[in-house]
């Protein structure tokens, strides 16, 4: 009897959830690095002050990842719970048929569902059945505040006329290239961000080298990102106002990191770590920071589930990590698994990674010595500056050949060396972690039946 108490005790709450069933707000940024928000560390004066405020009223898990760092194939994970060699979403491809989304099961439950931006980017339309939906050609090309208040004011009332819980996924374009202020924006006529900076006004992260052109460049993504942030404040000034807030759980993430070089499209730290708040009035107590629990994007859907009393389907990969908003512990959570596939246009560069607290083992599938290395981040003014140095700059030059050419595996230790300069995959000191992440990197893709198992095994004997 004292057990069946203590098991009723720790069920209660969730079923209470269940019977008056929340709703979702989920907000996502596009190519935002992990650390450009003032909450997360930036050291850019006034730059978030919209999701600095949200992460204050809840949860930030430092130790949060997407699964996969490019935007499609990330946002599928997201809302189907599946690896992308599992959903079908290897690159900019539609999700498989017979894989259940998010959206379809909440419409099943009669959630009323709607999406602004980034539409495209969920496929095929009949797996993402939106009642409601804005692309960027009305949204200020996904970067006018202005619009994502109106349309999340209309969505909200249509809602709350229906009597209906309701999903929203809000889906600013910034601060995605082109970056506010640079040449290839100005024929866009975007709005203006509410701050512009200057190069002397940032800090160059260690992944890139400090040239001139890399600080004019990350200049304009910071003025990005602050018109994300006043996109975001907008969309939560909608919320406020429509009298839901109390009942909304409201999640904030970045799809995948900068677009720049040694980050999006690819496993680094700075690829698919993510700054990931949750609130959750009156259930998620606020200012809590969770330093240690490793999620990930594919648990975003078990998670949202498990809230709502739903059955998870058949064939999930991630699970639900409700008792860590909560407060409780939650084993199982010491590391991530992440992946990368194709570029935009079905280029093929497959790696696969595994990181924790205090590593991170990559494998590049596809170097083999000649295959050159080229996506959307080294396009604009930063690649061409590092390639213009490496002529005088042996550093700058081995930089540029690595990321053009990389090496079959890399091996990081990232709580001394965040950035990834450091290649220890071949120091007798580390062989033993080495030898552990390859193992554990196996078990995972003969559990997830990847592809790449078979070419993994040639180069990392069981």
């Amino acid at each position: 009897m004292r057990h069946f108490l203590f098991y009723l005790s720790f069920l209660l709450p969730f079923l209470a959830f269940a019977q008056v069933r929340p709703n979702v707000l989920l907000l996502t940024a596009d190519d935002m690095n992990y650390d450009s928000l003032g909450f997360a560390g930036s050291k850019v004066d006034g730059i978030t002050p919209h999701l600095d405020q949200l992460a204050k009223e809840g949860i930030w898990f430092q130790q949060a990842h997407v699964t996969v760092a490019v935007c499609q194939p990330s946002r599928q994970c997201l809302l189907t719970g599946r690896y992308p060699h599992r959903n079908g979403s290897m690159g900019f491809h539609p999700v498989q048929n017979d894989v259940p989304t998010l959206a379809e099961m909440l419409k099943s439950a009669d959630f009323h569902l709607g999406i602004l931006g980034k539409v495209i980017h969920l496929r095929p339309d009949a797996k993402f059945p939106w009642h409601y939906e804005r692309d960027e050609e009305v949204l200020g090309r996904g970067r006018n505040p202005q619009k994502y208040y109106e349309f999340s004011k209309e969505f909200l009332q249509q809602a709350k006329t229906a009597g209906k819980p309701f999903f929203l996924m809000a889906n600013s374009h910034d601060p995605h290239r082109p970056f506010a202020g640079s040449e290839a924006s100005t024929p866009k006529n975007y709005p203006a961000p509410p701050r512009t900076y200057k190069p002397g006004e940032i800090v160059v992260p260690a992944f890139l080298p400090d040239l001139p052109e890399i600080r004019t460049e990350l200049a304009q993504y910071f003025s990005s990102v602050r018109r994300c942030d006043q996109v975001m404040g907008e969309i939560l000034r909608a919320l406020d106002e429509s009298g839901l807030a109390q009942n909304t759980i409201v999640i904030f993430l970045s799809d995948n990191g900068i677009a720049m070089p040694f980050a999006k499209s690819n496993c680094y730290l700075t690829s698919t770590r993510t700054p990931w708040i949750m609130r959750w009035p009156g259930k998620i107590a606020p200012q809590r920071v969770d330093q240690d629990h490793f999620i990930s994007s594919i648990d975003f859907m078990p998670t949202i589930l498990e809230i709502m009393g739903m059955a998870l389907p058949d064939g999930t990969d991630g699970r639900s990590f409700l008792p860590l908003l909560m407060g409780h512990k939650q084993d199982g959570r010491a590391q991530v698994f992440t992946c990368y596939n194709e570029a935009f246009g079905n280029k093929a560069y497959p790696m696969r990674a595994i990181q924790d607290k205090r590593f991170g083992y990559i494998y590049n599938r596809w170097s083999d010595g000649n295959k050159k290395y080229f996506t959307e981040g080294m396009s604009g003014l930063s690649f061409k500056a590092m390639q213009a140095a490496a002529s005088d700059d042996q550093a700058i030059a081995h930089r540029v050949a690595l990321l053009e050419h990389r090496v079959k595996e890399e091996l990081y230790d990232f709580a001394a060396d965040p950035s990834a300069l450091k290649n220890l995959i071949d120091d007798p000191a580390f062989r033993e972690q080495r030898d552990s992440m390859r193992r554990e990197l196996r078990s995972w893709m003969e559990k997830t039946q990847d592809p790449l198992l078979g070419a993994f095994n040639e180069i990392a004997k069981p």
